[in-house]
């Protein structure tokens, strides 16, 4: 089959001080069709790189489109998104009858006085290819589920694990269903229910490992095609905000209609129930430092996740307020990272590895990224050619980076900071290694990350802990101003 395949990807942080625009997919991945150079970044991107292999697999062939992501931050303009919306619908136009479209979205994403990018754009691919051919969406289980994204008719699969670890399962789901509808000439059924909570809910340990079985038991049920839990993207102030259970079952039996809809509703009241303790504790950074002192074992280090400054979800990833309380309690034998820095980095690179130099870090961006720290510190290591392994097993580029000892004069008394200049989150141990510190002989490990850095840093971690400092994404949903919220949703409001 000739298979139509594009990406167009963003979270979007309503609250972030970082604009989006089309320079910030060119940043990361802006691949158009016919451009040999950018190909191969397209293909190792998350969801993207899946849905491509499975193509692949299926001996089909593959028309690539538009592919463009952007970290996560502020909300697009409107021109810059009409811009790469036309353009995505142009590929397709371009490619004659196609018999399936596949695209990889993220589901949060917000342009200026566009709330709903992804059901703006899936309405418009559906007019172009028509009602009869399967049209399927990959999406990230931190969008916000629209009516609009139902009503196209598309095939939504969002991933069920955070980390997310299980793209290359959900592509294989996607194509299933695709296929299923290619084969049979029947469309899906779909319903969703909301589920008026927000938060961040890994899925690593119950009750959300658990939930996350029940999802896919569920799936097992005769006539249920799929089910996706949409946790919702808690910093995007739009009116479809929130969590949302999405059901697709066998179209033509309406008692299997009342059944999938009976079920959507108990899996969206499950979820519910689970909103006061599906969420790990997240601490204030002074009583972080001390459970992390107290978790010591002086074999594997402690690893303190920074997330109000993660910028996988739109935060600046500059905040200096976690690395000043390290080095106010003097505390030795810790490796934090990554700060966003470009004009620290081009500094220490200039001065080059062995250099010790005052220096300014951090603390650029605005307000919640805290003052920017005044430091002497010697140079590590300076590479341009560094990455890390990100989500799917996928090669991240960390841009210019820097390795840098702000205090103490050996590896086991220094305090170790990693900067770069392509802003992203820490997935991987990969980020320090990369630049010769050896995270995992450190006492302690402090990283711009939610979640999804469990991945790579369980396995060497004595302990894992959540630090909720001041930053774009803190955790205190209540103290927001939003605005276009559908209320009443915990934990914005108190909710029986």
């Amino acid at each position: 089959m000739r298979i139509f395949l594009a990406a167009l990807v963003h979270e979007t942080n309503t609250f972030s001080p970082l604009p989006t625009t089309i320079a910030s997919f060119e940043e990361l991945v802006l691949h158009r069709p016919g451009q040999a150079h950018t190909l191969d970044r397209a293909r190792r991107s998350a969801g993207y790189a899946e849905a491509w292999a499975q193509i692949q697999a299926r001996g089909h062939e593959a028309i690539e489109g538009l592919c463009a992501y952007a970290q996560p931050s502020g909300p697009l303009s409107r021109r810059d998104y009409e811009a790469l919306r036309d353009e995505l619908l142009a590929d397709l136009q371009a490619t004659g009858p196609v018999d399936q479209v596949v695209l990889v979205l993220h589901g949060a994403m917000v342009a200026d006085g566009v709330w709903d990018c992804e059901g703006a754009l899936l309405t418009r691919v559906r007019r172009v290819v028509g009602p009869g051919v399967p049209v399927g969406a990959l999406l990230d289980l931190h969008g916000n589920l629209s009516p609009d994204m139902l009503g196209s008719g598309a095939v939504l699969v969002a991933c069920k694990e955070y980390p997310h670890t299980d793209y290359a399962e959900r592509a294989r789901e996607l194509l299933d269903l695709l296929a299923r509808q290619s084969r049979t000439g029947r469309a899906h059924g779909a319903v969703m229910h909301r589920a008026p909570l927000l938060g961040i809910f890994g899925t690593t340990a119950g009750p959300m490992k658990d939930f996350v079985v029940r999802l896919k038991a569920a799936e097992q049920q005769p006539g249920i095609l799929s089910v996706s839990a949409f946790h919702g993207f808690p910093w995007s102030d739009t009116p479809h905000t929130s969590a949302a259970l999405l059901v697709l079952y066998e179209a033509d039996d309406a008692v299997l209609a009342q059944r999938a809809q009976a079920l959507c509703a108990e899996l969206a009241g499950a979820f519910f129930d689970l909103r006061e303790t599906a969420s790990a504790p997240r601490l204030a950074p002074d009583a972080a430092l001390d459970a992390a002192v107290a978790a010591m074992d002086g074999s594997r280090p402690v690893v303190i996740a920074d997330g109000a400054d993660n910028p996988g979800g739109g935060a600046a990833c500059d905040s200096t307020f976690l690395l000043r309380a390290v080095l106010e309690r003097g505390l030795r034998g810790v490796a934090l990272g990554m700060l966003w820095d470009p004009q620290a980095v081009a500094i220490a690179m200039a001065a080059g590895v062995g250099a010790r130099l005052a220096l300014r870090i951090g603390g650029k961006v605005g307000p919640l990224s805290g003052d920017p720290l005044d430091v002497v510190a010697e140079v590590l290591a300076v590479r341009s050619d560094a990455q890390q392994t990100g989500l799917g097993g996928l090669k991240d580029d960390l841009g210019q980076a820097v390795a840098l000892r702000v205090a103490g004069s050996n590896a086991d008394d220094g305090v170790d900071v990693v900067l770069n200049t392509t802003r992203q989150q820490v997935f991987s141990p990969d980020c320090f290694t990369a630049l010769g510190i050896a995270v995992a002989a450190k006492r302690l490990v402090v990283v711009k990350s939610t979640q999804h850095f469990r991945a790579g840093f369980d396995p060497i971690a004595a302990a894992v802990l959540y630090c909720d400092a001041p930053g774009s994404l803190n955790g205190n949903l209540a103290a927001l101003p939003y605005r276009h919220l559908v209320r009443p949703i915990w934990p914005v409001d108190a909710m029986p």
